[in-house]
């Protein structure tokens, strides 16, 4: 099924593409989720929320971006907004104690993947504490494009803004947090 057939479908109320729908984009909902609250629960719970999202607003879906891009703008959007409900000072929850410095700086400076690098060990509460430092625009720019691997281009558009700030909310988010590191 194409993304036009499947907007369609869901458009018209379709039950089966609303289910197709959910297959295909749990596990991705629920990673995003995950990476703001680092709680499965309340990624789950914020997850379904994105997809009672999705069924009420899909009417709405202009298709001027992909539909995996407006999801995961819902998602990014009900967990920011699950945070700040809470009114939480520390928004990601840590790991573990401490994160060697040096897969910090390279994490930093890009010369290391987060993903394969980072997120498999168990100690990275470092790094969560430097996001937690960080204004929500930083710190949403700097996860898309460092644990997310989205693009530029893919970040602006997913925040609504421009390639030229998203390139801006990176780099002050960088500094800050190698300032940060600097400063330790």
């Amino acid at each position: 099924m194409t993304e036009e057939e499947l907007i369609s479908k869901l458009k018209a109320s379709d039950s089966l593409a609303f289910n197709f729908l959910i297959q295909s984009y749990a596990q991705k909902v629920l990673n995003t989720c995950y990476r703001f609250f680092l709680d499965k629960n309340d990624a789950e719970d914020i997850s379904q929320e994105v997809f009672l999202e999705v069924y009420q607003s899909i009417h709405t879906f202009r298709s001027d971006s992909k539909l995996s891009t407006w999801i995961y703008r819902i998602a990014v959007t009900k967990s920011l907004d699950e945070l700040k409900k809470r009114k939480r000072k520390k928004r990601i929850s840590s790991f573990g104690k401490m994160l060697h410095l040096d897969d910090i700086s390279n994490w930093i400076s890009g010369t290391s993947n987060a993903d394969k690098n980072l997120l498999e060990k168990e100690n990275i509460s470092e790094i969560m504490d430097y996001l937690n430092n960080l204004p929500d625009n930083q710190r949403v720019a700097i996860t898309l494009s460092k644990i997310e691997d989205y693009s530029n281009p893919e970040i602006a558009e997913i925040m609504q803004t421009t390639i030229g700030a998203v390139e801006s909310l990176i780099f002050r988010a960088k500094k800050k947090m190698k300032e940060e590191l600097n400063s330790k």
